[in-house]
């Protein structure tokens, strides 16, 4: 269970870094908007879990980036707006990471890099000099790398997610999706992801291709 009051204290100092130190208004409810978005009953993989698990990631790859607040803030907006069966929940999240950004206080170029690192999710696919978007995208993929059980959680609760889509095209929506991971030159750009994450991740990637692979057993 996520604990929602450190996770205030760590959106609090985010927003604070973010600012460069200078005074802006309470950060209590910006973050409280935020938790109840991640605490939404349609989520069972994009949960306070997940959050807490991106900015642990964050945290650990933070000499990385060039604006680790930044990213941290990216890390609390990116999946803030998320319905399933949308897809532009990216977008929706990232306009909403411009209105409250600027309204609590960010400077205008902050603001707009943490709209960009949402939006950068789409395609996990950070440029070679994008040293913000590739700690993102290593912390937010970076469950792929974990070990096989925590995977096969993970991919249990992303089926739950989309639990609306029969199972036939589930099976090749996802199947496509993880095709276009593996066919990506590097699942991880920092130095870090790379030694600790691609080589793991890559088996559990191919192993849930297989599964996929595998005929559907007629209901019961």
């Amino acid at each position: 269970m996520a604990d929602t009051e450190a996770l205030r204290v760590r959106f609090a100092r985010a927003l604070q870094g973010a600012r460069g130190g200078t005074q802006g208004p309470d950060p209590a409810p910006y973050a409280d908007n935020l938790l109840a978005r991640w605490q939404e009953p349609q989520r069972h993989y994009h949960t306070l879990t997940h959050l807490t698990a991106v900015l642990d990631h964050i945290d650990e790859l933070e000499a990385y980036a060039d604006d680790p607040d930044v990213v941290r803030l990216a890390a609390w907006f990116h999946d803030a707006v998320y319905l399933p069966e949308r897809s532009e929940n990216e977008e929706r999240s990232a306009r909403l990471a411009e209105r409250a950004l600027s309204e609590a206080g960010v400077p205008d170029d902050r603001t707009a890099e943490v709209a960009r690192l949402v939006r950068l999710t789409v395609t996990h696919d950070p440029a070679d000099d994008d040293r913000n978007g590739q700690v993102l995208c290593d912390a937010d993929l970076a469950i792929l790398g974990s070990p096989p059980s925590a995977y096969a959680h993970y991919t249990a609760a992303v089926r739950e997610e989309y639990h609306f889509v029969p199972a036939g095209a589930f099976r090749e929506g996802r199947a496509a999706v993880l095709r276009q991971l593996l066919d990506l030159p590097r699942l991880f750009r920092t130095p870090y992801g790379q030694e600790h994450w691609e080589a793991t991740a890559r088996y559990n990637i191919r192993g849930e291709l297989e599964m996929l692979s595998l005929p559907v057993p007629p209901p019961t």
